[in-house]
């Protein structure tokens, strides 16, 4: 299996390890033979698990007024801006893409969830945003 060459006093020592099973490992030290029993098992070691703790409070949707005059849209994750594809008095219908958040390396789509004009853009293109920030207001 492996050779390893040791030097302890000025003596040369080639160790060869044929077998490992378990806590005994049979190996052959300058041509002799040994079986060499474990105090403990060896530990496997395992390449570590990062595990996230759930989240004390439930995700909150976008809540939008259906009586309110006025409508702001606001980043749902802290991201940063990849383009906007409206303008200041566009008239936008449900569903209509307004404008595409990166965040954690994937692409948003951020759609228009009440019918309505635009009337202010908060942001601009390659703008980093934190979560609930106000992005664009519909009127």
């Amino acid at each position: 299996m492996k050779s390893y060459k040791f030097k302890v006093n000025e003596n040369g020592y080639t160790v060869n390890i044929k077998s490992h099973e378990d806590n005994i490992i049979n190996l052959e030290v300058n041509g002799t033979s040994y079986a060499v029993v474990m105090k403990e098992e060896i530990k496997k070691t395992k390449t570590p698990t990062l595990v996230r703790a759930a989240s004390k409070r439930p995700s909150e949707p976008l809540k939008v007024n259906p009586t309110s005059s006025k409508t702001t849209i606001v980043a749902p994750i802290p991201g940063v801006v990849l383009s906007i594809d409206v303008a200041v008095g566009d008239s936008l219908k449900v569903g209509d893409r307004m404008l595409v958040l990166e965040a954690m390396k994937m692409e948003n789509n951020i759609v228009c969830e009440k019918a309505g004009t635009i009337t202010a853009i908060k942001v601009s293109v390659g703008q980093q945003v934190l979560q609930n920030e106000v992005m664009i207001e519909l009127g």
